[in-house]
């Protein structure tokens, strides 16, 4: 399954600002270095750095010329201090009767005379310049065959009730008769298994690809449902995590659906940009409080996705107003029209206001959505949904027909 980055030591001689300092410039190089459009971390199954020497085992795709991945590499990381890379690679399954694919182990990358990278098939004169290449855009992906819509449920910060507006959204999605699909991408902190009522389901295997989680008639998948436990943390480098997002993304057989709902981690970092370059998103739906700290955030998210091109659908206020269970007094108590702000700013649709009630809260804790068990809450859900689907045909990305996984 998941088994990327293994272990990172360090010289005796590094202080820990001088380690974090390179490993942090390792992550970055891993995950800016693309093999076929694809970042190389995706293909890490293992690292290990021991002083300024690297080793990696790698699972390359076909046609891919591991040498020329070591010297690329050997040529970016050798400006950071790393002076050899040692490579394991695995290749893909040979036809019968072909080579065997055991890992082999590739030359080190450097010259134990000059300690600068040296080139196998033929003597250099002087090091490469770094390998830059331009970042993957939206315009540029192939849609996914067997998805028709992937709409990312996002906030610019935590506590806003995204993940539980984004398990009510699919599930009103699905409601009005759509086929409907769950990726949790939010790896530190998954929350999905455990709001549709499936913590303890684990996901089969076939064919070396997962199979959705049924969750009430939705295709989910989770990080969550990989980890053995409820208290097992993710503490993984930017890397990894991307790696993990991808892995959920490419190696599960999605069924046939209408719409695939991705449920994003708070902020704009290294997860939010990594699906802005690799993932065909369709729109963006933005999920705030009436706050005035929580509208900054949300600004910074809808101008990400700007600047990314993905078109945001709308925004949803969440805890918009609060009644008392007592003596039914209504207060707005984070403030009020920050939605309808936010929305004209931008000139996008403010999808719908949600109320700060006990019962949605208490209903995906139980694992039983509002709008699965269809109380007094679930109509605005249900709302929201019938607004996404008024303007998002307008956003489609055409369907590839002829792309076979």
């Amino acid at each position: 399954m998941f088994n990327f980055i293994k272990k990172i030591s360090s010289s005796k001689s590094e202080t820990p600002q001088q380690q974090a300092a390179l490993d942090s410039a390792i992550d970055k190089v891993l995950s800016s270095y693309q093999v076929d459009k694809m970042s190389i971390a995706t293909m890490v199954t293992g690292l290990k750095r021991d002083g300024d020497e690297l080793t990696l085992d790698l699972r390359l795709p076909v046609g891919c010329d591991p040498e020329i991945i070591q010297q690329e590499l050997g040529s970016l990381l050798h400006m950071h201090g790393i002076k050899a890379i040692h490579m394991n690679v695995r290749l893909p399954a040979p036809a019968k009767g072909a080579e065997s694919t055991l890992p082999k182990q590739m030359p080190k990358t450097t010259d134990a005379m000059s300690h600068k990278p040296t080139v196998a098939t033929k003597p250099k004169t002087e090091a490469e310049p770094p390998i830059t290449k331009a970042a993957p855009t939206q315009a540029s992906l192939s849609p996914h065959p067997h998805i028709r819509h992937i709409i990312v449920v996002a906030s610019g910060k935590g506590g806003v009730g995204k993940s539980t507006t984004t398990v009510n959204i699919a599930l009103a999605l699905q409601k009005l008769g759509n086929r409907v699909g769950v990726l949790d991408a939010d790896i530190y902190g998954p929350s999905m298994p455990a709001m549709l009522g499936v913590a303890n389901v684990k996901p089969e295997l076939e064919n070396e690809q997962f199979v959705p989680i049924d969750a009430h008639g939705l295709a989910m998948l989770s990080i969550g449902s990989l980890l053995e436990g409820d208290s097992v943390p993710v503490a993984w480098r930017g890397p990894k995590a991307t790696g993990a997002l991808m892995q959920l993304y490419n190696q599960t057989n999605w069924p046939q659906l209408d719409y695939l709902v991705i449920d994003m981690p708070p902020g704009t970092g290294d997860i939010q940009l990594t699906l802005a370059q690799r993932i065909p998103v369709t729109g963006a739906v933005i999920v705030t409080t009436p706050q005035h700290i929580a509208l900054l955030d949300a600004q910074k998210g809808i101008e990400m996705f700007n600047k990314t091109h993905i078109p945001v659908l709308g925004v949803v206020e969440n805890m918009a107003l609060h009644t008392c269970s007592n003596c039914q007094h209504t207060e707005a108590i984070f403030g009020e029209g920050g939605g309808e702000r936010i929305a004209e700013q931008y000139r996008v649709p403010l999808l719908g206001q949600l109320p700060l009630a006990s019962g949605i809260r208490a209903q995906v804790d139980k694992g039983e959505p509002s709008v699965l068990v269809n109380d007094e809450f679930a109509p605005y859900y249900i709302s929201i949904a019938k607004n996404i689907e008024v303007n998002i045909e307008k956003f489609a990305k055409p369907v590839d027909d002829k792309r076979i996984f």
